[in-house]
């Protein structure tokens, strides 16, 4: 929310009324600086807007300045019933003909992911006629980023689903789906505490970009000065950046830079915080809050250090291996109790690979007793699931929606994608699987359909399991994920397929001693970021 109360283009317009308008555009300043920086709400901001427009609304003096009309728009980004507001300025205003008006009102439902209503703004200043060549530049640079959005739109897949909410299958991922989610939420999103919204694009000293956010480079955002530290991770549609927040070396974040600007994550992160219990909530990723600007958004979240389960991955193959077993159940342990946690409070990753689970480790030294009820220092260890950019929220679907989507992320396309079949729980359970399969065989997961005993078709991975491992412990958890129907998600089978691994490790203690070993081993040779 920033929007600039600079003096007029033609100062002499405003200057009989300027004596009387020049408090207010101080006091509104500085209540806009207050919000951003969390010490004025949003209500007190309408508030006192409000007032200002009432004083001012039939001065003629005054009810032309340029600024004045930002006013409106302030007034405007603070309120929920924002058609009634447009409504009531086009008919009593006389900015109809003013371009400003229009790129103002497009600029701000732009930033509110109401681009159809954008359009429609553009298209109607054009035909009152208001400003020409003006108006129509930034009409062209408008659809311009429109055309970015649709083209590599996140989430990344869109299969041309046009189906409503409220249909048997849906898209959720589709353009259509999520501005219908966005604008179901708009008013939700303000109220979340660390949420800002500005129309305008970020103006910052330092482009946000990868070539000028170089090593020590110093980008300020909501009054907060974030020093740049390294590149933390790249993505065809945003960057993540290790910062000091304030050039203090104990206070790190990372930094989450979006083109164009997408609110989603932020909504799912919050819903965590609402939804998952306190002793569970670590491993899922925390964030702090997010600025939304008319070309970009900033999402400021933890950072973790000790790098990706991928990179661990990777620590093994570059010397020829895989990973140990023993290590490999751990973290099939952990991920099982991530997707029971998450399905059970309505809530799908949609994007579930080793890329986006961080590492953790404990403070404190590992007791072999305290794994078995996952207690002590075992709680503060394991994985963290970010990048909620894919996430679904199921609350905000009709009961039982069963979606129908591809992700189109090579090796990670659940059987029912690959088949074109409708799905829901499998997005997340197949990406699970296919983490599984790299931790055991250092590869992607391939699978095929083989003939059961009963006559009944199932799907089993390609790749055969070693003759020492617990074939047993493997082959259940293969088959039981792997081939779960499209309906509604018995959430009692993560749970006994994560019962049967902790049931083998803690039937031997020497398991789990040679976990810990294996776990202190992994941390020493993993580098920090």
């Amino acid at each position: 929310m920033a929007v600039a109360l600079s003096a007029p283009a033609d100062p002499s317009s405003a200057a009989a009324g300027e004596a009387d308008l020049v408090p207010w555009l101080r006091s509104v300043s500085e209540a806009l600086a207050n919000v951003n920086s969390g010490g004025c709400s949003v209500a007190d901001l309408n508030r006192l807007v409000s007032d200002c427009i009432a004083a001012f609304r039939d001065d003629l003096r005054i009810r032309n300045d340029p600024r004045f009309l930002k006013l409106w728009i302030i007034y405007l980004d603070t309120c929920e019933d924002f058609e009634s507001v447009v409504k009531e300025m086009d008919d009593s205003m006389s900015w109809p003909n003013d371009p400003l008006f229009y790129e103002l009102y497009a600029l701000f439902l732009e930033a509110r992911g109401q681009l159809h209503e954008a359009v429609k703004v553009y298209q109607m200043g054009i035909a009152r006629h208001a400003g020409g060549a003006r108006l129509q530049k930034a009409q062209a640079a408008f659809l311009d980023r429109l055309s970015h959005i649709i083209a590599t739109a996140s989430p990344k897949a869109d299969n041309g689903d046009q189906k409503k909410l409220g249909e048997t299958y849906v898209n959720p991922w589709s353009n259509y789906t999520m501005n219908d989610l966005l604008e179901k939420i708009r008013s939700q999103l303000m109220k979340y505490d660390g949420y800002y919204l500005s129309p305008k694009a970020y103006s910052g000293k330092v482009a946000l970009s990868s070539r000028n956010l170089s090593r020590n480079k110093v980008i300020e955002i909501g009054r907060k000065k974030y020093q740049i530290k390294g590149c933390a991770g790249q993505g065809g549609f945003a960057q993540v950046f290790k910062a000091h927040v304030d050039s203090n070396p104990d206070e790190v974040v990372a930094l989450k830079i979006q083109k164009p600007g997408f609110p989603w994550e932020f909504h799912m992160y919050r819903q965590l915080d609402l939804r998952i219990v306190d002793s569970l909530r670590h491993a899922f990723g925390f964030a702090y809050r997010m600025h939304v600007y008319a070309d970009c958004s900033i999402l400021i979240c933890d950072y973790l250090s000790h790098g990706t389960l991928q990179d661990a991955i990777n620590s093994y193959l570059v010397n020829g291996k895989t990973m140990e077993e023993v290590l490999c159940i751990y973290y099939t342990i952990e991920m099982l109790r991530m997707l029971e946690t998450l399905h059970a409070v309505g809530i799908i990753h949609g994007d579930f690979k080793a890329d986006n689970l961080l590492i953790r480790y404990a403070r404190d030294d590992l007791s072999i007793n305290g794994f078995v009820d996952h207690s002590g220092p075992w709680s503060a260890q394991g994985l963290c699931l970010v990048d909620w950019g894919r996430g679904i929220d199921l609350h905000l679907f009709p009961d039982n929606t069963i979606f129908k989507g591809d992700c189109r992320t090579s090796g990670f396309r659940c059987v029912e994608m690959q088949e074109d079949k409708p799905w829901r729980y499998q997005v997340d359970i197949y990406g699970l699987c296919v983490v599984v399969h790299m931790m055991l065989h250092g590869s992607y997961m391939e699978i095929e359909k083989r003939i059961s005993s009963d006559g009944s078709y199932l799907y089993q991975p390609k790749s055969t399991f070693k003759r020492y491992w617990n074939v047993d412990l493997w082959k259940n958890m293969f088959t039981k994920l792997l081939n779960m129907g499209p309906g509604n998600h018995d959430m009692t089978l993560l749970r006994s397929v994560r019962q049967s691994f902790e049931d083998y490790m803690s039937s031997n203690k020497q398991l789990i001693q040679k976990l810990k070993e294996l776990l202190v081993r992994q941390r020493s040779s993993l580098c920090s970021a």
